[in-house]
């Protein structure tokens, strides 16, 4: 069986969660923070989440393991099979994480966790963060769905990515950066009525609190 290495509160678990949930396979949950220590490393390169654990071995990086699922996995299709249309959704996946979700993750320690953002970072990334979101808007075919009529890996990014740009926006500056995309704003609702959603949210809210104490003990420590 699959197991899914990482914690509740990652948005880039909660992806591979969700891909896992609607294809509809058997995978156990395994509690990993990840980080710099050698049994961390031992799973992950980087040290990153999330890991999946197969039979061959560990993968990590999000898109890799989104890749291995499909290609090796049954179920519910994420990806098209006509190679264009795949190669699209995974040009709308990398806009959606370079330009949109890396970006607002600048913004992250003052959004959620009560930390300062040096002035110069958020004036160089907040343009960027706009300028991502403009580049969705003008590449999304939402359809409803980003790529389309289909549910796709790339509404896994767009769902655990645009949301919390959203709340950076709103956040750090006080403004709703989908107020001119109403496309990006029925999308969020409507994945969003999805009952595996409405699970993982409820699991990243049970696991907050635990995660927030543990960042503020690594500050603490810094």
């Amino acid at each position: 069986m699959l197991k899914l290495h990482g914690f509740a509160v990652s948005n880039y678990y909660n992806m591979v969660k969700l891909a896992l949930l609607e294809k509809g396979l058997p995978f156990e949950e395994v509690l990993f923070f990840g980080g710099q220590v050698p049994d961390s490393l031992k799973i992950s390169p980087r040290g990153k989440v999330p890991v999946l654990e197969t039979e061959q071995g560990f993968l990590s990086e999000t898109d890799i393991i989104l890749d291995y699922i499909e290609q090796t996995q049954g179920g519910k299709p994420l990806l098209p099979a006509e190679p264009f249309a795949r190669a699209k959704v995974w040009e709308l996946v990398k806009e959606i994480e370079l330009y949109i979700e890396l970006t607002a993750r600048v913004f992250y320690p003052q959004s959620f966790f009560g930390a300062e953002v040096p002035e110069p970072l958020k004036a160089k990334a907040w343009p960027e963060l706009l300028a991502g979101l403009a580049t969705l808007k003008r590449n999304g075919l939402f359809a409803p769905y980003v790529a389309g009529e289909r549910f796709t890996v790339a509404d896994l990014y767009f769902f655990f990515s645009v949301d919390l740009a959203r709340a950076v926006g709103r956040k750090v500056y006080g403004v709703d950066v989908l107020e001119d995309f109403p496309q990006a704003v029925a999308l969020l609702e409507l994945i969003g009525q999805n009952p595996h959603v409405a699970a993982i949210n409820e699991a990243k809210a049970a696991m907050f609190p635990t995660f927030l104490e543990k960042v503020v003990k690594a500050r603490s420590q810094q």
